[in-house]
């Protein structure tokens, strides 16, 4: 009964258009009647603790150091190197939007940040060489969707918060499925493009190469900084974050000079809206979370799904399945705060490794920010692009069901993942 209550007063708050935050204290506040808990003193409280916390202090500077990069140059470098690199090749500007998504991924963490970044400055370059303006807008909206696998990865803050699994550990388990699903995508943009016979650039000079690779050596060095001073015990992630603040702030305004200070406001208005709403939805999440585990909710999941848990991996395609069909309907990060305190226990208790899960729910939750109805880097790319919706969600196909397969060949093979991080940290 306590699950019918939730569920049914979540899904009747979104269905009535209530925003995500107030969905979940609706829901919260309907489940604490339901078992004569309600007490407003323990739902403020709820509340505040839920934002109250160390680790999500990476959210904001994360999103800073993303907002930065973007207006710095770092950005604008990355792309370019990718284009001296792999421009030439046939579909090259299709190869350089992977390979630059993949490389931005490492410096932002943010899908919405580096996708309005890519369909910005390649997506105009795409059409005029004669690439379809949907397909192409479908593949960059793809290849934005890796920023929240590669660390650094907000998503992946969010996640071991809700679910108290290791940051750390996430971030550097996340590395070879993002790159999994470059080279995916990559693969259907080969098949794709093929019979387009759009025009690409000339290959560029050794000198050329090398300049693109010069200038773009001070924004290549934050993803090492970052990992290295993880793997060294240097920082935490949190720490990692302020980290990356800072460095792209100096690289912006001392080495590229192509920020003012003047600009500075302007950053952090945008990179504080941001933050405000993901926390927003943190600080309600919290009261859910507490009643979840008040109400017992893991312990009937865990009756509802017991045919299954003698078989981990069955188990893993029912659960993705599931976040699949969810993803369609609601973005990632209410998602991973609702879904990640339920779902965490039932894994623990079929003894699925808890890294290995967050790193799956986390990619499974980003292909959903490219499946209609909802889409939000759809949407990004659609506005960007002027283009409608049902124009990118018609070219992005072929690219989501490569991005699936990947996920789900995950899933049948653990130790992809599992290796590296275990090999990180021995």
């Amino acid at each position: 009964m306590a699950v019918l209550i939730f569920v049914g007063a979540l899904i009747g708050a979104i269905a009535l258009g209530i925003p995500i935050a107030y969905a979940l204290l609706l829901s919260g506040v309907a489940l604490m009647w339901h078992l004569d808990l309600f007490d407003a003193q323990i739902l403020a409280q709820n509340v505040l603790e839920g934002a109250n916390s160390f680790p999500l202090l990476a959210v904001p500077f994360f999103m800073l150091a993303g907002e930065i990069m973007n207006v710095g140059g770092l950005s604008r470098r990355i792309v370019n190197l990718a284009l001296a690199l792999v421009g030439h090749v046939r579909g090259g500007l299709g190869f350089v939007t992977i390979l630059a998504a993949v490389l931005l991924a490492s410096l932002s963490g943010s899908a919405v940040a580096d996708t309005a970044a890519l369909a910005a400055l390649l997506l105009p370059m795409m059409v005029k060489a004669g690439h379809d303006r949907a397909r192409s807008g479908g593949l960059i909206a793809s290849a934005g969707i890796i920023a929240p696998v590669i660390p650094p990865s907000i998503p992946f803050v969010i996640f071991g918060v809700a679910a108290n699994v290791s940051i750390g550990r996430l971030f550097i388990a996340g590395i070879v499925p993002g790159i999994l699903m470059g080279i995916a995508i990559a693969i259907t943009w080969w098949l794709v493009a093929r019979k387009e016979g759009a025009s690409t650039p000339p290959r560029a000079s050794r000198a050329e190469i090398w300049k693109a690779l010069r200038e773009s050596t001070w924004a290549l060095g934050l993803p090492v900084i970052v990992l290295v001073g993880l793997k060294m015990g240097v920082f935490t992630p949190t720490e990692a974050a302020v980290v990356a603040a800072v460095y792209a702030l100096f690289v912006a305004t001392v080495v590229y000079r192509e920020m003012r200070l003047q600009q500075l406001y302007q950053v952090l208005v945008a990179a504080s809206k941001t933050t405000a709403i993901i926390m927003f939805l943190v600080a309600a999440a919290a009261v859910s979370a507490w009643l979840i585990t008040v109400a017992n909710l893991p312990g009937q999941l865990i009756d509802i799904l017991q045919p299954f848990m003698d078989n981990p991996t069955l188990l893993l395609i029912v659960i993705m399945l599931l976040i699949l069909v969810i993803g369609m309907a609601m973005d990632l990060t209410p998602m991973i705060l609702i879904l990640a305190p339920v779902l965490m226990p039932v894994v623990k208790a079929a003894g699925t490794d808890p890294v290995y899960f967050g790193v799956l729910f986390v990619m499974n939750g980003a292909i959903g920010l490219i499946t209609p109805p909802v889409g939000t880097v759809l949407n990004v790319v659609a506005g960007v692009g002027k283009m409608k919706i049902q124009q990118v969600a018609q070219g992005v196909w072929p690219f989501l069901l490569a991005q699936v397969i990947v996920l789900f060949l995950l899933v049948l093979f653990p130790q992809i993942v599992i290796t590296p991080y275990r090999w990180f940290y021995s």
